[in-house]
């Protein structure tokens, strides 16, 4: 009887130590992932910050890029077709002629 008693006993002790166990993993889970929330929060709007002043640096060089392209269109069509049409002929360098 008192052997008996001892068991229940311990398997209660056991049992209030798991529940007691399981309540603080529980406890200390809701605070790790309260605490993530708010680092998760805290950077995403720094990227947001970070993003959007990439966005309109990139935006600010490409309208500098389309206007020295409009600018300089006309000069470099022209220098193009200039070299395309001076066309010189003339043997190579290493070429050598052969005596007849």
């Amino acid at each position: 009887m008192v052997v008996q008693k001892a068991r229940q006993y311990r398997v209660q002790k056991l049992k209030d130590a798991r529940s007691e166990a399981a309540k603080e993993i529980e406890e200390y889970r809701a605070k790790k992932d309260k605490e993530f929330k708010k680092f998760e929060s805290e950077h995403t709007s720094q990227t947001t910050t970070s993003q959007s002043t990439i966005d309109s640096e990139t935006d600010g060089q490409l309208k500098d890029l389309d206007a020295a392209v409009k600018s300089n269109q006309g000069g470099v069509v022209k220098t193009i077709v200039e070299r395309v049409l001076k066309c010189e002929p003339e043997l190579h360098r290493n070429l050598s002629k052969v005596g007849a």
